[in-house]
């Protein structure tokens, strides 16, 4: 819940403990019965361990408080109308799918109407559906569909930009004196030595060169952080604020259940200077990351992202999902926000003490700070950043993989599949996958020729591959029939894994043991007491090895070993946690020498190269 008036209400009403009394215990987010609130208390920290509160899953009430959270990249999921194309129908033949694992919740990236130049992320008419996709008819009844399997259905709202070939766009380059200023227009300046017209300012794009593009009929320059082709939207307009804020009402209205709020800190620009001008970011000067000046990374983003603006947009969207929950009822509605900031700013995200932010701003610190060289120190030290920064009254998130980044598997080692998949569902808080690292899907190698991200194509045949998108987005693996299942058509808008007959859901679920039986027995244990109460107690044993305990008072005790390097250790677990002589394997990994069920000797536990593993005190 928010930690402003709005959620202490909510704790009084609920019998939970209230915002004021988690600030006097320093317990973030935890609620307790009636007959606890007076007497919560942090036990004190040690130099051998650190004991951490439980920030999610503690007396939930709300349905995505305890929510389970995948992301489906529609276009590549599944197919239903074999135009190799992934589509809305294909979503609703799988949510059962879904539900059967025990998600609660699915965002969805963009469906809305697009000439696709970056695959949805350029919205031609924010109110309609992309006709690959399907129709109005195909979303209401995915919506149907999804309230009847209980699977909540989240939307990708994209409000930084729109594609050029919105009507908004095309009224605002004729002047219209109600589009005119919906996007950010700019007369230029000219250059003394020559003459010439140049744009505004030396920003660049995300998908690199200028910022600016020249527009004939309108004789100025318009602002894309992205591609050329979206046209970002003048949030200094109050008509813009409105509109976008009526999109989300209209899907609201659609009945969805929240919105995954993409690239926020673009949202606002600095203002024009007294002189009419926008001033130039100062360069990187970083020769051996960044030598290239048509590069993003050239300057620093002073004064294109991060505006104090944009934290107060994120607001009052909250505000507006608050009231419709508020008009209409039914549970709750859900924002999350994709930032790749800095740290201090993620946190401001949650709420400034006073208003409330989005409930999941994604925790981009991990995604971006652990890697495949990370040692078990380091996953310490950044799971306890997040979790001593949060502000009171909020949930943590945890998060490694999604459609802009290299797949979880390709960047950690296929070995270590299910040793994150196990770190990720059974820390506090929330948990987010993204389609495919369930079965530890790889990424595809796709050629130069077959390349359609645009932030690729925007490179060389030298250097587009480490730019690319695409490798993560090749279609879900469904079985071993042809194209994976993942459509009839004998082409797919992205080449199918190579593996794909032997790595594939249908596969996995039918066998014994896989990564997919892994994962649906993790989802099944977070739901126990003590993953959704109990404090989190973790440390590094060495370089390779992280260890942690959960349990709540009066529950089971569960311990979780991951061995993230290439060598057995052989480890006396009763060292650290009072397990007792025996203990028995919840889940392991697929190459560890234990399976489901068995007991081992506390003192004598041995983690297997790249294992993680679920124990439960007997």
């Amino acid at each position: 819940m928010g930690a402003v008036c709005t959620a202490i209400q909510m704790a009084t009403q609920n019998g939970q403990i209230s915002i004021e009394a988690t600030l006097s215990t320093g317990i973030k987010g935890a609620v307790s019965s009636p007959a606890r609130t007076k007497s919560i208390k942090m036990r004190p920290q040690s130099a051998a361990c650190l004991f951490l509160a439980l920030v999610g899953f503690v007396g939930a009430t709300e349905w995505w408080e305890s929510g389970n959270y995948y992301q489906i990249y529609p276009r590549s999921f599944r197919d239903s109308d074999g135009d190799g194309i992934g589509d809305l129908n294909g979503v609703t033949e799988k949510l059962q799918y879904l539900k059967d694992i025990g998600f609660t919740g699915t965002w969805l990236s963009p469906i809305f109407k697009s000439p696709m130049v970056d695959f949805g992320y350029d919205i031609s008419d924010f109110y309609q559906i992309q006709p690959e996709y399907g129709t109005m008819e195909d979303f209401e009844r995915m919506i149907a569909k999804a309230k009847e399997v209980g699977i909540k259905i989240i939307l990708d709202f994209v409000p930084n930009h729109s594609s050029t070939e919105n009507e908004w766009f095309t009224k605002s380059v004729d002047s219209d004196p109600v589009y005119k200023d919906f996007y950010v227009w700019h007369d230029g300046k000219i250059n003394n030595e020559t003459g010439e017209r140049e744009p505004p300012s030396n920003w660049n794009s995300e998908f690199r060169y200028s910022a600016w593009e020249w527009n004939d009929v309108r004789q100025q320059y318009y602002l894309h952080q992205f591609a050329i082709q979206q046209a970002d939207l003048n949030y200094r307009n109050p008509a813009v604020v409105n509109e976008m804020k009526n999109v989300i009402r209209f899907w609201l209205g659609k009945g969805v259940s929240g919105f995954r709020i993409d690239a926020v800190p673009y949202l606002f620009e600095v203002d024009l200077d007294r002189y009419n001008q926008y001033p130039d970011e100062p360069l990187t000067n970083d020769p051996v990351n960044c030598p290239d000046p048509d590069d993003h990374c050239y300057t620093q983003h002073i004064y294109t992202q991060d505006m104090p603006e944009t934290i107060d947009m994120v607001y009052q969207w909250r505000e507006v999902v608050d009231e419709f929950h508020v008009e209409h009822g039914g549970d709750q509605r859900l924002l999350m926000t994709e930032a790749y900031t800095s740290f201090a700013n993620i946190m401001t995200y949650y709420g400034n003490g006073v208003r409330n932010g989005s409930h999941i701003p994604f925790n981009f610190d991990f995604l971006t700070s652990i890697n495949n060289a990370s040692k078990a120190g380091d996953y310490v030290d950044h799971i306890k950043k997040w979790m001593d920064a949060m502000p009171a009254g909020v949930y943590a998130n945890w998060v490694l993989g999604n459609h802009d980044n290299k797949r979880v598997a390709s960047r950690f080692g296929v070995q270590r599949t299910d040793l994150i998949n196990i770190l990720l569902q059974t820390l506090p808080g929330h948990a987010v996958t993204y389609n495919g690292e369930e079965l530890g899907m790889t990424d595809v190698w796709i050629s130069w020729e077959d390349t359609v991200d645009p932030n690729a194509c925007n490179s060389d045949p030298d250097n587009y591959y480490a730019r690319s998108r695409d490798p993560e987005r090749s279609p879900y693996q469904w079985d071993a029939s042809s194209k994976a299942g993942f459509t009839s058509a004998d082409h797919t808008w992205l080449p199918v894994a190579d593996d794909y007959k032997t790595n594939n859901a249908l596969q996995q679920l039918r066998a014994p043991r896989s990564h997919l039986q892994i994962f649906k027995k993790l989802v099944r244990v977070r739901k126990e007491p003590s993953f959704r109460q109990g404090e989190l107690n973790i440390q590094a044993i060495d370089d390779d090895v992280l260890i942690y305990s959960r349990q709540k008072t009066g529950s089971d005790l569960y311990v979780i070993v991951l061995n993230l390097g290439s060598t057995s250790k052989t480890l006396d677990l009763t060292k650290y946690y009072g397990l007792g002589t025996q203990a028995e394997v919840i889940t392991t990994s697929l190459s560890s020498q234990y399976i489901d069920g068995d007991v081992i000797t506390s003192a004598e536990f041995v983690a297997n190269p790249y294992v993680g593993t679920v124990l439960v005190a007997v």
